[in-house]
């Protein structure tokens, strides 16, 4: 394990998940419940937030969610999370969800969404974190729309 003091890429803290899109998940239209996405979403992003602080995390904000396409029973869902920015206290986690058909092997981006986290010090305080270190193009474009992104909440969060 890195000092914590010592900033983290993307990828060292990046989670994927799949799950089994099952009855007990979906409304009366076969699809799944939203709120099932979002758990699974939350999830995912936490595991990123805990894995580049090395702290316990809280979300703080759920900034965007894009439901794109519905999920059916028997696809298989899998979740992509990943951290696109890291501030002083704040990090704000991207995550990806694409449904796979596990028949034909056809995959669509069902959701879309923006999670920030607070890492915590012993006593339940948001602690300083660790910087990022954005290695690709894609990385570094995410960093700089993860920035915004933060502006963007605490001018809103002003208002």
């Amino acid at each position: 394990m890195k000092n914590q003091n010592e900033p983290k890429t993307v990828a060292e803290s990046a989670v994927e998940m799949r799950f089994l899109v099952m009855p007990n998940d979906t409304n009366p239209q076969n699809s799944i419940f939203g709120g099932v996405v979002m758990s699974w979403i939350d999830m995912a992003a936490a595991m990123v937030a805990e894995r580049h602080s090395n702290r316990p995390v809280v979300t703080v904000h759920v900034d965007d969610i894009s439901f794109k396409a519905p999920m059916k029973i028997g696809d298989h869902a899998l979740i992509q999370a990943s951290i696109n920015y890291v501030g002083k206290t704040s990090m704000l986690v991207g995550v990806k969800v694409i449904a796979e058909n596990p028949f034909t092997g056809i995959t669509r981006h069902t959701t879309t969404a923006y999670l920030a986290f607070v890492a915590l010090d012993d006593i339940g305080r948001p602690i300083q974190i660790r910087g990022l270190i954005p290695e690709t193009d894609d990385e570094k474009r995410r960093y700089q729309d993860g920035q915004e992104r933060i502006e963007d909440m605490k001018k809103n969060k002003k208002r």
